[in-house]
């Protein structure tokens, strides 16, 4: 009875789950995948029921036989059933690797707390290359070519950070411990310890994937050039929201004076809108919205266009206590920018407590870094059972969303929180398919009719 192939495990009842919202999607029976995969209908009906692995050649012969991709019968493997992982210092400290640069050493890496099923790559970098003024064309630096993800850099020591500007030009800010940025995907950029040959500097380099990682990349691949379109100008306010008017009114293939119909706004004011040379109020887009069959927000650009590193001083953090009856936590507001509004970054002072209360809930996947030099008490509940840890200095760890938990103690935190991709538009769809329905939505259950029939 102990037997795993007899007994299903957790992987497999997604895997099975999975299985048969394919096979719901695309409208098979069971039945129906017995015969055109080849295979008996108790094969089908095992995986479906988590009792089963998915054979390699049965997801081959599927790709061939229906529109679904490989990818498509894959699930994530869940590497913290807890809610937690953590990654010690001394962990960390194993996976250092020295990174080198025109034949000098460069960085020290370190891996910190990283997850399958969080979106963070956070890195532990010491700047080996030291300089001894703060000039952007100073030949001892090292530039990279840019990348692909979100960083968010939490500054400990003197450290250089060298990036190029809006207007193609080298430039250098200066950073202390405390200091924060955020740098958009592909800026070139690079780091040095300013002035100071006894102590090198650190930086906490938290890269993560927004929303262009994962099925959204795949789906850009398979179109080759033609995905490209899909990048609108918001190079301005103006010229977003000329070409979010634009593609929405072309992907209902109605010409202007259509839309004018349908607006009551004439052909040449439409004109300037999509042209930007003129920003529609919002009754105008009430109209427009109506007309096309969309929500307002549908047709809002961003409400300012930011640069794409900010920089944050310590000493420009807006603070406040948490919660307001305790006062358990001192936080600062780190660096941010509005283009991502799931993502939160924070310095947060510990301040002892003896209250129990598990006061910190956040909906976003989060990462926490003990920047202090004392440690700290984490406590969570998760599937009704409570749980402690202790984070020492320099451990960092991975939490997924909604876990309530507290920390206790005396010390200093990093934390980031940043949504993946459920937060925004799926949140929006998921919350019209209703709570209710998440279940299914989640992991489907159910085949997509009742073969006794339903009245």
């Amino acid at each position: 009875m102990l037997d795993s192939e007899i007994i299903p495990n957790d992987t497999k009842l997604k895997t099975g789950s999975n299985f048969l919202g394919i096979l719901n999607d695309i409208k098979r029976r069971p039945e129906d995948a017995a015969i055109e995969l080849d295979v008996s209908l108790e094969l089908i009906n095992s995986i479906i029921n988590g009792q089963s692995e998915l054979p390699s050649d049965l997801v081959e012969k599927a790709t061939k036989v229906w529109p679904v991709n490989k990818r498509d019968f894959f699930v994530i493997e869940d590497d913290c059933p807890n809610g937690i992982k953590l990654m010690t210092s001394a962990d960390s400290e194993k996976s250092k690797r020295t990174m080198e640069r025109a034949g000098q050493p460069y960085y020290e890496y370190r891996d910190t707390a990283m997850s399958k099923v969080g979106p963070f790559r956070p890195e532990w970098i010491m700047e080996l290359c030291n300089v001894d003024n703060n000039d952007s064309e100073n030949k001892s630096i090292q530039w990279n070519n840019g990348h692909f993800m979100h960083q968010f850099t939490y500054f400990i020591g003197d450290v250089n950070f060298y990036y190029i500007d809006k207007n193609g030009k080298k430039q250098t800010a200066m950073m202390s411990t405390g200091d924060s940025m955020y740098i958009t995907p592909f800026v070139p950029h690079t780091f040095a310890t300013r002035n100071n040959p006894q102590s090198n500097g650190l930086i906490l380099a938290l890269t993560y994937g927004g929303k262009l990682t994962g099925e959204f990349q795949q789906e850009l691949s398979s179109m080759s050039n033609l995905g490209q379109e899909f990048a609108l100008d918001f190079s301005s306010t103006k010229s977003a929201s000329g070409s979010i008017l634009r593609y929405n009114r072309e992907i209902s293939t109605l010409t202007l004076e259509e839309l004018s119909k349908r607006s009551n706004i004439s052909t040449k004011e439409l004109e300037n809108f999509e042209s930007g040379s003129k920003q529609p109020s919002i009754e105008d887009l009430k109209k427009i919205a109506e007309s096309l069959s969309v929500n307002i927000r549908d047709l809002l650009p961003n409400d300012k266009i930011e640069d794409k590193v900010i920089l944050k001083f310590h000493k420009d953090c807006k603070t406040w206590y948490y919660p307001e009856t305790t006062k358990c936590y001192k936080f600062f507001e780190l660096a941010s920018t509005s283009a991502l509004p799931f993502s939160k970054s924070f310095e947060v002072e510990i301040l002892d407590s003896n209250d129990s209360k598990l006061d910190i809930c956040s909906g976003l996947h989060q990462y926490v870094y003990n920047v202090g030099k004392t440690p700290i008490t984490l406590n969570w509940k998760i599937h009704e059972k409570n749980t402690q840890k202790i984070i020492n200095p320099d451990d960092s760890l991975y939490m997924k969303p909604f876990i309530k938990h507290n920390f206790r103690g005396s010390g200093k935190l990093l934390i980031l929180r940043v949504g993946g991709k459920i937060p925004g538009d799926s949140q929006r769809e998921l919350s019209i398919v209703g709570k209710e329905n998440t279940e299914r939505a989640i992991s489907e259950t159910t085949l997509w009719f009742d073969k006794k029939g339903k009245n």
